[in-house]
């Protein structure tokens, strides 16, 4: 039983950490000496060093991808903080419903981060030069890892 709950923590604590990067790093959209992210655009010399950096353009859907990401990171570190909670205070035989409605919320709002981007992304830098970023390919990675852990979540039991 302590192996599956240190495993559960360390899926949880990985999809916290792709959640963190995703929405941070400048690496959304990549290419031609540019890179640009949920926050800011950034162009950068041969060598890799930033030149310059500006904010991204203040469109509705780059807000909503904005919001639905730091919802993300706060509804997984929410869930983690509620597993640890619950862990101590329900009772034998409970299950941890709370801490898997928060992480599957989580994975559906970096899903949804994810996909108002890929869909707007074509109007938004037409060039083909460009391609998406490890961030992006972050993000939509952490999207199945946090629902698989909601799931685990919901289904596990309390033991003693």
């Amino acid at each position: 039983m302590l192996l599956l709950l240190l495993g559960i923590i360390v899926l949880h604590v990985v999809v916290l950490v792709l959640l963190f990067v995703s929405t941070i790093v400048s690496q959304w959209i990549v290419g031609n000496g540019h890179s640009t992210d949920l926050w800011q655009n950034c162009s950068t010399s041969s060598s890799g060093n930033v030149q310059h950096c500006s904010l991204s353009s203040v469109n509705e859907w780059l807000q909503s991808v904005q919001a639905t990401m730091i919802l993300s990171v706060i509804f997984s570190v929410l869930s983690l903080f509620l597993f640890f909670c619950q862990l101590f205070t329900l009772t034998k035989g409970g299950r941890f419903y709370i801490t898997g409605i928060f992480q599957i919320l989580a994975g559906l709002c970096v899903m949804s981060a994810a996909a108002i981007y890929t869909v707007r992304h074509p109007e938004w830098h037409s060039n083909s030069e460009y391609s998406y970023g490890f961030a992006y390919i972050l993000a939509w990675v952490a999207f199945p890892l946090a629902l698989l852990s909601g799931v685990i979540y919901v289904i596990l039991r309390k033991r003693e």
